[in-house]
């Protein structure tokens, strides 16, 4: 899924805040958005293994909302919501494509490293790949209560998502040959250093 997707998602957790403490609310919404976007910075150095940890995260984070719950406050949410929002995205993972350059193939059984088993999980591809049209539904899906719920920055930071969401839909493929036509131009000595997925290792 997209990185938007999985923020979208956080700001969604994030929002069970208000049925608890209302209060803390943004806090929890901005630190779910943070933790949705987190395991992806992991993009160009161990995509889905290096910071996706579907198990331990899930640990973290009930353990750090069981605190939260009795010790509501601006800290124990933030990191209670953006360790929910990080599981989220490191488990949800596993429900999209493979990890190649054109998950569409079908071709890699590689969807997110599961570190407490010590192997790969593979791809169930429920959403084909990132971008793809159902990607771009469930983004919008899961923004809307947001749009409902909020005004101000955070309406502002879901509305943004969703359109980056949907210019990268439009543009998953063709981006695609464009990454395709730039490794070409790289020198073979230079090679080592760009992702295995853009120079077609991980099939």
């Amino acid at each position: 899924m997209m990185a938007t997707t999985h923020a979208l998602l956080g700001v969604l957790l994030g929002s069970v805040s208000l049925f608890v403490a209302p209060e803390l609310a943004p806090v929890a919404v901005l630190a779910g958005f943070a933790g949705g976007v987190f395991p992806d910075l992991d993009l160009y150095s161990g995509h889905r293994k290096t910071l996706h940890f579907p198990v331990y995260f899930s640990i973290a984070a009930v353990a750090t909302l069981a605190i939260a719950a009795v010790v509501p406050t601006a800290l124990t949410f933030a990191v209670g919501f953006f360790l929910l929002a990080a599981a989220a995205h490191s488990v949800s993972d596993a429900f999209g494509g493979g990890l190649e350059l054109k998950p569409w193939l079908g071709q890699s059984e590689r969807a997110v490293y599961d570190h407490f088993r010590g192997q790969w999980i593979s791809p169930r591809r429920w959403i084909r790949y990132d971008g793809a049209p159902e990607d771009f539904a469930l983004a919008f899906a899961v923004a809307l209560p947001s749009l409902v719920l909020y005004d101000g920055t955070i309406q502002t930071l879901v509305v943004g998502a969703v359109l980056i969401s949907g210019v990268y839909a439009l543009l998953r493929k063709p981006l695609v040959r464009i990454a395709e036509w730039m490794v070409g131009q790289i020198p073979d000595h230079l090679l080592a250093y760009v992702p295995d997925r853009f120079v077609g290792d991980f099939v």
